[in-house]
């Protein structure tokens, strides 16, 4: 028999259902199902100032581009195209455009002028009023003469797939060369767009507004491998959700690790019906979208 030392047993401790509740602050429902932290959103709607090292801030970047796969997974290109030639011209008639816009233009100019040797012979004033619906149809002429001059006399009639080669033709910068390169060719790029720098400042990646500073900012966050597939599903959730002037905070799906939560609409039924694309329930851009996308495809030629 053992002896006593004296001592009174330990009390046990009280069980979790004993503790007083944990009050949370409120997330939006979706952001709840995910079982996203409330930290950050909380922050935002308290307004407090946002402070965050630098590996917090990569380790919820890298969250948001794995919730943005689940929530996108069939983001791709918006743009029309059969193959590098198509994709090079629609992506530099997509300046100050919608890519439905150029969708609807494509296919009587690919039509008329399927290489970049027809293309380059073709009388300007003809293409002017073939892509006149795009809008500064004279520059955008300019420009697509003159790369299908340059692809002809110089690349053989074949679109590079090398950065360097790209941005040497006219017209053509550093966001429609890694379209380019990322889905034609399989080079992984980042596409800085104003959907793109838009939101990774609200995501506070960077405060950087120059695109190429954008670029390299956030280059350093993600591997190489996922710099194209980023890219679609930020440029994705810029369009259908988080809006410029009212982004819909009530529906968005990762505004629990969102610094600016609550510069739009935060009322779940009120932020429903902000939503566009095959998120309200309407038409995507593409004529033919990939066999995965959810939604309607666009309305075509002759349709505003």
């Amino acid at each position: 028999m053992a002896k006593s030392n004296g001592r009174e047993p330990a009390a046990k401790k009280p069980d979790d259902a004993a503790k007083p509740p944990v009050v949370r602050e409120p997330a939006p429902p979706a952001a709840a199902k995910r079982g996203a932290s409330t930290s950050v959103q909380g922050a935002a709607l308290a307004g407090r100032p946002w402070r965050e090292s630098h590996l917090a801030m990569v380790r919820r970047a890298r969250r948001i581009n794995r919730e943005l796969a689940e929530v996108y997974p069939y983001a791709h290109p918006e743009l029309d195209f059969e193959n590098p030639f198509q994709l090079l011209v629609a992506t530099v008639l997509s300046a100050q455009t919608t890519d439905l816009r150029v969708n609807q233009t494509t296919p009587a100019l690919f039509a008329r002028y399927p290489t970049p040797e027809d293309l380059a012979a073709a009388p300007p004033e003809e293409l002017e009023e073939l892509i006149r619906p795009t809008g500064f149809f004279r520059a955008k002429a300019r420009s697509l003469l003159g790369l299908s001059a340059a692809l002809r006399d110089r690349f053989d009639g074949e679109v590079p797939g090398k950065l360097d080669d790209l941005v040497s033709l006219p017209g053509v910068g550093r966001k429609t060369a890694f379209v380019v390169l990322g889905n034609a060719f399989g080079v992984p790029g980042l596409t800085v767009d104003t959907h793109f720098g838009r939101l990774v400042r609200r995501w506070k990646w960077t405060e950087e507004t120059d695109p190429v500073k954008v670029e390299a900012a956030v280059a350093a966050i993600f591997p190489k491998k996922d710099w194209t597939m980023l890219s679609h599903r930020v440029i994705f959730h810029g369009r259908r959700i988080c809006h410029s002037r009212k982004p819909a905070c009530g529906a968005c799906p990762i505004a629990a690790l969102c610094p600016s939560y609550g510069e739009g609409e935060t009322d779940p039924e009120k932020a429903k019906k902000l939503l566009k694309y095959e998120k309200g329930g309407l038409p995507g851009q593409r004529l033919k979208p990939p066999p995965d996308y959810p939604g309607p495809s666009a309305p075509g030629p002759g349709t505003r």
